[in-house]
Parts: structure tokens; sequence; C-alpha cells
């Protein structure tokens, strides 16, 4: 048990307190996570996820120390990301609108995108799928469809990780695009009717309960594990705020809509990887990012770091 000087007749588990705070242990290789995290996991159980860039960490561990990672669309290049050719998904409003596509409600008024040069076929709702016609892009998003489905009905745990809040909106419709980005955008395609905006927490919470009842109808069994990407903006769409100002409101706000989304539910679970990354690791001494060009992202020893904080927190050896 720890103690303190100013709450002395308080007894907080070691896990309560600040690491190192008066004469308590200072912080060591484990993380003081709660004894009983409510969710057990072996290399048996399936495990699908989604998310960003940190998401594609956690897939590439799974895979290497040998878990039951749901592997759909191998084939596809968008699949290294994901359980399946989800491509990275950043926001909450792509990940609601992956489940709602796959279990049949998404219906946007721009479906695809046609580059004015080269009419190359691009979807808007997934980072950089392009594809040579249109007939093409609408037989290999009916596979995935398939794909998608299977992922997230096998799956006992699915894991989100959660990236950002700025989106990108179509003023009509109210759907969100990945990002105003490849051929389509380079070669001065219509964006007019898409606006930048800041998410802000009721909708980011509003996404994440719609997911859960999708998820509630299609695979009741499923388990939900939440993270925040530790991996910060590389550039801010916003004009208000500079890049470090805006990260880090998006990762405040996800965090404190991941801390609620986990209270509602019994069996939804939260997994500190943005804690472990930009506390833990500072505490220890240590930087958690790259060098050079991408100094934005999480270095190979922070997210081994991690993930071996994830074996000892949920796996059964």
């Amino acid at each position: 048990m720890a103690r303190s000087e100013l709450h002395q007749i308080h007894r907080f588990n070691a896990w309560q307190v600040w690491p190192g705070s008066y004469d308590n242990p200072p912080l060591g290789k484990h993380y003081p996570f709660p004894e009983c995290p409510g969710l057990d996991i072996d290399r048996t159980t399936p495990i699908a996820s989604m998310g960003s860039c940190f998401a594609r960490e956690i897939r590439k561990r799974l895979i290497g120390h040998g878990y039951n990672y749901i592997q759909e669309e191998g084939h596809h290049p968008a699949s290294v990301h994901a359980s399946a050719a989800w491509e990275r998904t950043y926001n909450t409003f792509t990940m609601r609108q992956i489940f709602e596509y796959t279990f049949g409600s998404f219906e946007p008024d721009v479906r695809w995108w046609i580059s004015p040069e080269t009419t190359t076929v691009q979807d808007p709702f997934r980072r950089l799928i392009l594809y040579d016609s249109l007939g093409e892009a609408k037989a290999d998003f009916n596979r995935h469809l398939v794909h998608s489905r299977a992922a997230l009905t096998k799956a006992r745990v699915i894991i989100l990780t959660l990236g950002l809040t700025e989106i990108w909106e179509d003023r009509l419709d109210k759907t969100v695009i990945c990002l105003p980005s490849g051929p389509y955008v380079n070669e001065g395609g219509d964006m007019d009717r898409y606006r930048f905006r800041v998410s802000r927490y009721p909708e980011n919470l509003g996404n994440l309960e719609a997911i859960y009842k999708i998820l509630r109808d299609h695979n009741p069994g499923c388990k939900l594990l939440i993270t925040v990407s530790p991996v910060h903006l590389w550039a801010t769409f916003r004009t208000d705020l500079d890049v470090i100002s805006a990260s880090c409101n998006s990762k405040s706000t996800l965090r404190a809509v991941a801390d609620e989304f986990v209270s509602n539910h019994e069996d939804v679970f939260y997994f500190p990887a943005y804690e472990m990354a930009t506390i833990q690791w500072t505490v220890m001494g240590k930087s958690p990012f790259e060098g050079g060009k991408e100094n934005f992202h999480i270095k190979d020893e922070a997210v081994d770091h991690i993930m071996e904080q994830f074996f000892n927190f949920y796996t059964r050896k």
C-alpha cells in the first residue's frame, strides 16, 4: 500500500499514487496498472484492430508474437494497417462509417472521386486506395465488404486506436472523408463541398456509442479495447492554433471521450498506450519519439515497451 504525509489516514494501492512521490517506489519498467484489468486474452483469442499509424504497430507485434490476429484481405496493400483493407483511420467518424458500410447503412452522396486528368478512381473514405476504372473500384469494394464483415464478426476483441479530432466533412450529407489528398486533390478535383473543422467531445463520444450499438447487434460477444494513439499530428489544418497545441487538443479530447465511453460499458476497456509513451517513457528519462523527418512517430523501442505492458496486462501465457 502507498501513503503520503498529506493523507496519513488514507491507504492507496501503488497504482493510485504518482510513482516516486514521498516515500513511494519510483516508476520502474512496469506501468502501474490496476491489478484486475477485466480483460483476458490468449493466443487463440481472435483479435481485430483499426486506427491510425500506431494501430499498424499493434498489428505487427500481435502477429509477431503469435497471437490470433485477424488478417482479412491479406493480398490488399491497405490491409497492412488493420484487420481488413480499411487503410488508416484517423478519427472516430471514419471508424463509425466503416461499421456502417460493413453492415449496410452508409450511403454517401459522392461515393467515388474521379481524378480530372488521369481519370484515376479514388475512394474518398479510405486513404489512397486507387483504381483504374469505376467497375474495378465497385467490384473490389464489394469483395472488401465480405472481408470487413468477416473481420468484425469473427473478432472477440477489437482494438480501436483513436488518433485526432480534425476532420474534413461533406457540407451536404455530413459524411467524413479520410483526408484531402491523392490524385483527385492533386489534379484539381472539386473540393468545394467539403469543409475542414475540429470535431468536439459530444460527437466523438456519439460515434463510439454508435459503433458499440452496431457491434452489439452483429457481434454481441465481442469486447472493445480503446487506445489513444501517441503519434502526434505532423501538421494541423487549423489556423488558430500551432501544431503542438492542436495535437494536444486532439489527444486530450479523445482521452476524455475514451474515459467516459469505457465507464459506460462493462465490456469496453482502456489501454493507456498514450500515457506510457508520453509520460511513463519520459519519466524514465527516455524520448519516445523518432528522430529525423518523422519525429512525430513513436520509436520502435517505445512501441515494444508498450506492447510488453499489453501482454503483461491482458494475456495468459
